[in-house]
């Protein structure tokens, strides 16, 4: 195998803001030199990698999601057109 080819693959600490959560998980995303670092519970410090939405924060895993459209599609095609 040729060396040098494939990127960096470590530990990152994935961060969700809007939920504030963290989980420790293995990312190609550590050989990237430009993540702020933090010290994680083990000790250790890793680069951290700030995301919008997880399984914490997401509407469909914490059971807040609607459902918009509650109507039928015959139901509301028969509503809209009838019999005529």
């Amino acid at each position: 195998m040729k060396k040098d080819l494939h990127p960096a693959y470590g530990f990152v600490v994935f961060r969700d803001k809007s939920a504030g959560t963290a989980f420790l998980s293995r990312s190609t995303l550590a050989g990237r030199g430009d993540l702020p670092t933090v010290e994680w519970e083990d000790g250790a410090t890793h680069p951290v990698f700030d995301v919008d939405v997880s399984a914490a924060s997401h509407p469909f895993w914490t059971g807040t999601a609607r459902v918009l459209d509650s109507e039928g599609r015959v139901e509301k095609f028969r509503r809209r057109y009838g019999r005529r």
